[in-house]
């Protein structure tokens, strides 16, 4: 399957789609510069985010590596924005667990981190949680710390894809935008390129952007 007869046809197609597609990747030289690369002598790291279930009728998204095959997925069988969703690494084992709780105002979302060994009643480990702040922002906690550290900027909850991750000092450690092709063309809303900063924790910024889309209900 593909995102739509179009892109089949273009000679710049990004991918085909199937629970067995890879993505591949741009060559290096195509990739444009990121606000998160800072001066670190590491390349920022990048993943690409399709934010659609690979199982039919699920709602959820799939993390695609710099290898093109699929990394992380999240396969949520309830409606949209359930309230309990599992973040997966490719063999199905969660990684995260992520409950939302509170009402209006009070809402929230708390992340967990899963062990997989074998025990299915055993208890996630708590790791951090993410609340809606003003001007369209969401900050970030860890669990156990002394308050706010990490925010983002632009998930404001009106289905916009673009949006940063920004440590307590203000700079971008991560940025969520959409994909574009080496001719510049900008693919669907769903299709999102995940640039992060390769100090930071990937799996942490993984989970916030699982996190924001079930914010803004796109999973």
């Amino acid at each position: 399957m593909s995102f739509s007869s179009q892109q089949q046809q273009s000679r710049e197609i990004f991918f085909e789609l199937s629970p067995m597609a890879k993505i591949q990747p741009l060559p290096a030289a195509a990739a444009s510069p990121s606000p998160c690369s800072g001066d670190h002598h590491q390349s920022p790291q990048a993943y690409k985010v399709w934010m659609k279930s690979l199982v039919f009728n699920g709602n959820g998204c799939a993390v695609y590596g710099p290898d093109g095959a699929v990394a992380f997925r999240v396969d949520n069988y309830g409606c949209r924005g359930g309230r309990e969703v599992f973040f997966m690494d490719r063999q199905g084992n969660a990684l995260v667990r992520i409950r939302r709780k509170g009402f209006g105002m009070f809402k929230r979302w708390e992340v967990c981190r899963c062990a997989h060994n074998g025990h299915q009643d055993e208890e996630a480990t708590p790791w951090f949680s993410v609340r809606r702040a003003e001007k369209g922002r969401a900050a970030v906690a860890m669990h156990g710390g002394s308050g706010t550290c990490y925010r983002i900027d632009g998930c404001s909850g009106e289905h916009k894809p673009e949006y940063r991750v920004r440590g307590v000092d203000g700079s971008a450690v991560a940025e969520v935008a959409r994909k574009q092709t080496a001719a510049g063309v900008v693919l669907g809303e769903d299709v999102l390129t995940l640039t992060m900063a390769p100090e930071v924790d990937h799996l942490l910024v993984l989970g916030l952007v699982v996190v924001c889309g079930l914010m803004n209900r796109s999973m």
